[in-house]
């Protein structure tokens, strides 16, 4: 039934996207950015993620087969570039500017950056969710309704998301810069763990080892 399939797609997608949980992750990757830069990366973000994962709903399944890409390897790959954020955040990281106009260029660019890597991918259309929406698009068995259906539920997942990253702004002001450093080195031992269990799970599933 369609119904049935909404809310299975639903509660699955809210569940790998936790809008909720990675509001704090949003909040350490934007660290030092404004409330409108961090309106424009949010929805950045939730634009890409949701054209990755609509796109994979459509023909993720028939591009990974042709490319000979296996769903274990593309988690691994994931996980890899998830714990090069991770390190990154954990370590303080921060490239130096030498002038404004560098500064802003840089800033610029950083935006369309952050936006794209690490918060639509992987963070938001990580190898989770786009294992789970490829699943999905084979229960639609490519059924135009199901189809749909699963674009819609991609569609209000991801608005959940974008609503939580503003709210996240304002938790941002009353932790103050300290708690936003405190909190972005903790968060990015979190990460760091969540990649390690990304590539775990792909060699477990590549090898057949469990």
């Amino acid at each position: 039934m369609p119904l049935e399939f909404l809310l299975s797609a639903l509660v699955t997608l809210l569940v790998i996207l936790d809008p909720v949980g990675i509001a704090p992750t949003f909040l350490s990757v934007t660290d030092g950015l404004s409330a409108r830069h961090r309106r424009t990366v949010a929805a950045r973000a939730s634009l890409i993620a949701g054209a990755i994962l609509i796109g994979t709903a459509l023909i993720g399944d028939w591009l990974l087969r042709q490319l000979g890409i296996t769903l274990p390897a593309f988690r691994i790959a994931g996980g890899l570039l998830l714990f090069a954020v991770a390190a990154e955040m954990v370590l303080g990281v921060r490239i130096q500017r030498t002038t404004k106009d560098a500064e802003e260029a840089a800033a610029e660019e950083h935006l369309h950056n952050v936006a794209a890597f690490p918060l639509a991918f992987p963070m938001l259309a990580g190898p989770g969710a786009i294992t789970a929406t490829i699943l999905l698009a084979g229960q639609a068995a490519y059924r135009p309704v199901w189809l749909g259906i699963l674009i819609g539920v991609v569609v209000v997942a991801l608005a959940a998301c974008f609503v939580c990253f503003l709210a996240a702004g304002r938790i941002g002001k009353l932790l103050g810069r300290t708690g936003n450093v405190v909190l972005s080195r903790l968060l990015g031992v979190v990460l760091a763990a969540l990649a390690v269990q990304y590539v775990v799970d792909g060699v477990r599933t590549a090898f057949g080892l469990g």
